[in-house]
């Protein structure tokens, strides 16, 4: 079974960067200089939990399944038997009763621990499974199902720390392969605390144990961008997502490196439209894994990027139109139409955003540039001068003040 792990929606999209070509306008002046939304790459923040695909929810549940010990009572034994018959709820009951009543019983604790672990209540299991190993501990027998049961209990309640030496115990075991997804684990538990270099250590030994660990090809696609070597996160990221074809975040970042690659080869135009092209392809299969409206706009980026305009609006009008459309989406929406030559629908568009996100400059610029277009000079140099209000030392903001000054009346 899939098991959902993000906590981190993805972000909406920034809005910055770069000239657009010169093109006369009414007043005779040149074409305000505009921002292009499809050199954007700031990408989502990194989540905490990727979602490993079905074999490695079929590893993790294999690697905590607890044993049955010789030495439990009559309530423990049947507290491990409903956890046997996936009975997890009352299971769970059994167990703390058990311990309640006996609270130096380890296998009650235990039990109690994987009853909660399969329950998804991560805290609980957590510090159950702690209340066994420590009986364990100081009875020296110590079992590595509760080590590993903690560990991934411990990484899912984002108590990472704790569950680093845990983990390093669980995938450094003499004579035992280490585990694919507690590989993944430990790797996710190392860039969690801010140790990259053995996270990528971590995440490459899992993608050994398992080429299709979606969730570890994942990270290593996200060191590489954080560390700005595209081409390499590019690679990793592909391989996630066919690992996973539903591996939204991955095809998320993928459609960002892609971007940051376009953009970066501005001056090699076959190369830029490439990867503008290939940025619009893996935005595509976001959109069929979460069609909602951040997966909507960094489509729509891609479009503009790649110049399919029309697209462009058809893609972003479906989270446009709804009231609670975010100003960046409703930005990108009216550099669509504007780059359609659809300036009424801009305007109107540009209006929206700016009441939206009223301390974003780029919607005024747009909105100015859009207004002067259109011959509306007074509001065109009213949504210059609001730019300008933000960004007091733009040369372009002053520029087309002054162009559309002598025309405002």
């Amino acid at each position: 079974m899939r098991k959902v792990f993000f906590r981190q929606g993805v972000a909406h999209v920034a809005l910055l960067l770069t000239l657009c070509a010169a093109v006369a306008a009414q007043s005779g002046a040149t074409r305000p200089r505009r921002v292009d939304p499809s050199t954007n790459t700031t990408p989502p923040p990194a989540p905490a939990r990727p979602t490993p695909n079905a074999s490695q929810a079929r590893t993790a549940t294999t690697a905590t399944q607890p044993a049955a010990s010789a030495s439990a009572s009559g309530d423990t034994a049947r507290a491990y038997s409903l956890l046997q018959q996936k009975q997890y709820e009352g299971a769970a009951r059994e167990a703390r009763a058990a311990a309640a009543a006996d609270p130096k019983n380890s296998e009650a604790w235990k039990i109690a621990g994987f009853a909660e672990f399969y329950l998804n209540q991560f805290k609980e299991a957590a510090a159950d499974l702690q209340r066994a190993l420590d009986l364990q501990r100081a009875a020296k027998e110590e079992d590595a199902p509760t080590v590993d049961a903690l560990a991934q209990s411990l990484v899912r309640s984002d108590e990472f720390e704790r569950a680093l030496p845990l983990l390093a115990v669980a995938t450094s075991r003499a004579g035992v392969a280490p585990d694919a997804t507690l590989l993944y684990y430990r790797g996710l538990a190392e860039y969690r605390t801010g140790k990259q270099a053995d996270a990528e250590r971590s995440f490459n030994a899992a993608v050994k144990a398992d080429p299709k660990n979606s969730a570890s090809l994942f990270y290593l696609g996200r060191i590489s961008y954080e560390r700005n070597q595209t081409d390499a996160a590019i690679a990793a990221l592909n391989r996630a997502t066919l690992a996973d074809p539903r591996f939204s975040e991955a095809w998320t970042l993928l459609t960002y490196a892609y971007l940051r690659r376009a953009a970066a080869a501005a001056n090699t135009p076959a190369k830029a439209d490439a990867d503008y092209l290939n940025a619009v392809r893996s935005s595509d299969a976001l959109l069929r894994v979460r069609n909602d409206e951040p997966a909507a706009a960094l489509s729509g980026q891609a479009l503009i990027g790649a110049k399919q305009f029309a697209r462009a609006v058809t893609v972003l009008e479906r989270a446009g139109t709804n009231p609670n459309a975010q100003g960046s989406t409703l930005y990108l929406l009216g550099v669509a139409y504007s780059r359609a030559k659809n300036m009424p629908k801009a305007i109107a568009t540009f209006e929206r955003a700016a009441a939206k996100t009223a301390d974003d400059p780029n919607i005024y610029r747009e909105l100015g540039y859009a207004y002067e277009v259109s011959k509306q000079y007074a509001k065109a140099l009213s949504a210059y001068q609001k730019g300008a209000e933000l960004l007091p030392d733009d040369e372009d903001f002053r520029q087309s003040i002054e162009r559309v000054q002598p025309f405002a009346k």
